[in-house]
């Protein structure tokens, strides 16, 4: 499970349903998620793409950035994760997390988002298999 970095950003209340998001959208995708909520540096995609290639496992894993402050929201997705979470379902899912924004609700935009993405990579259940003899 990735860590959520949050500074001060976040109470420990707000932490702890942001880590349960990654963690449910983990067990549905098999990816990993990584939350970055505080101050960018500009370029903020650049920066955002630095601290995704710094996770452990890159390839298969999925970082949302988030600057309240600077209005920054970005999506930064592996190479692996890449195969089953699209520009499409990324770009949703930002939409999704903006209009909480808005709202003022950071936390509820950042769980929604989360688990959103999680559902969208989500492996389908196989309810039968057929065999051929």
């Amino acid at each position: 499970m990735a860590p959520v970095p949050a500074g001060e950003v976040l109470d420990h209340v707000e932490k702890r349903r942001l880590q349960r998001a990654v963690e449910v959208a983990e067990q549905l995708s098999g990816l990993t998620f990584s939350v970055y909520v505080g101050p960018g540096e500009i370029p903020v995609r650049r920066h955002a793409e630095r601290l995704h290639a710094a996770l452990s496992d890159a390839d298969d894993a999925v970082l949302v950035f988030c600057d309240p402050a600077g209005r920054a929201l970005e999506i930064v997705t592996g190479r692996d994760a890449r195969r089953v979470l699209d520009d499409f379902d990324c770009r949703l899912a930002a939409v999704s997390m903006q209009t909480s924004f808005l709202a003022g609700d950071v936390v509820g935009g950042l769980v929604n988002g989360v688990q959103q993405l999680g559902q969208s990579a989500r492996h389908p259940e196989t309810l039968h298999t057929s065999r051929l003899s």
